[in-house]
Parts: C-alpha cells; sequence; structure tokens
C-alpha cells in the first residue's frame, strides 16, 4: 500500500506540473484563448491592455501551479516515500489549501470552471494519503 500510496501522488503531482506548464504556453505563446463567450484577441479589441493582462494573471496562476506540482513530486519522492510523518501532514495541508481556494470560485465568482481539477486532485491525493495513512499509526515504520 505504501507503493501505491506514493505513486498515485507522484502521478497526481506530475499531471499538477504539466497541467500548469501547459496552461504557461497558453498565457504566453498564444492570443486564441477563450474567455467566456469572447475570444482574447476579440477582447483585445474591444480595449486595449486587456488581453496583456488577462495573459499575465493566466501565466501566474500557471507558474504558481507548476511551482506547486514541483514542490508536491519533490515531497512525494523524498521525505514522503521514505516514510517521514511530517511530509504526510504537509502533502494533506497543502493539497486542501490548493483545492478549497480553487473551488471557492463557484460560490464567489459563481463559476464551475477549473473546479473540477482542484476537486480532482483533492480525491485522487486524498486517496494516496489514505493508503499511506499506516505511517501515523506507526504501523507502517518507515523502510
Amino acid at each position: 500500500m505504501k507503493t501505491a500510496s506514493w505513486i498515485l501522488i507522484a502521478i497526481a503531482a506530475g499531471l499538477t506540473l504539466l497541467g500548469g506548464l501547459v496552461s504557461l504556453g497558453v498565457a504566453y505563446g498564444s492570443t486564441r484563448d477563450q474567455i467566456g463567450p469572447a475570444s482574447l484577441g476579440e477582447l483585445s479589441g474591444a480595449s486595449p491592455g486587456v488581453g496583456t493582462a488577462v495573459r499575465a494573471r493566466r501565466a501566474t496562476a500557471a507558474a504558481y501551479a507548476a511551482g506547486f506540482g514541483t514542490l508536491l513530486l519533490a515531497i512525494t519522492l523524498g521525505p514522503y516515500r521514505r516514510g517521514d510523518l511530517w511530509a504526510w501532514w504537509a502533502i494533506l495541508a497543502g493539497v486542501v489549501v490548493e483545492s478549497v481556494l480553487s473551488m471557492l470560485r463557484v460560490p464567489f465568482l459563481g463559476t464551475r470552471a477549473r473546479a473540477g481539477p482542484a476537486l480532482l486532485q483533492l480525491v485522487v491525493v486524498g486517496v494516496g494519503l489514505a493508503l499511506g495513512a499506516g505511517r501515523l499509526r506507526g504501523a507502517d515504520p518507515p523502510s
């Protein structure tokens, strides 16, 4: 179960990193991004500077996603895999904070856009942590 635990979390971390990098590529390399019913090009034409501001916000969010994915992957493949108890709690705290804050877009912004991946990440990492929960009871000593 320990092996399945860290592999599942590492996959989620890798996909988070990859998603952040793909989104960063869209932010830096494309003006064809769709913002609701309008394209980024249409928004830029209606108000100069809006397109750049939207792309910059996307780039910031994508950079944080890539950074979070990298940190999650490093903790998972190092301290968590070898059984450090603090790593279990750090992963739980990080994923809960990131997922809850991402899902708050539903009540505060009235949109479900991109809330699904946050929930999916929470569920997958939660299952991974549940598989490795034996280390909390001391029943699963580090190898």
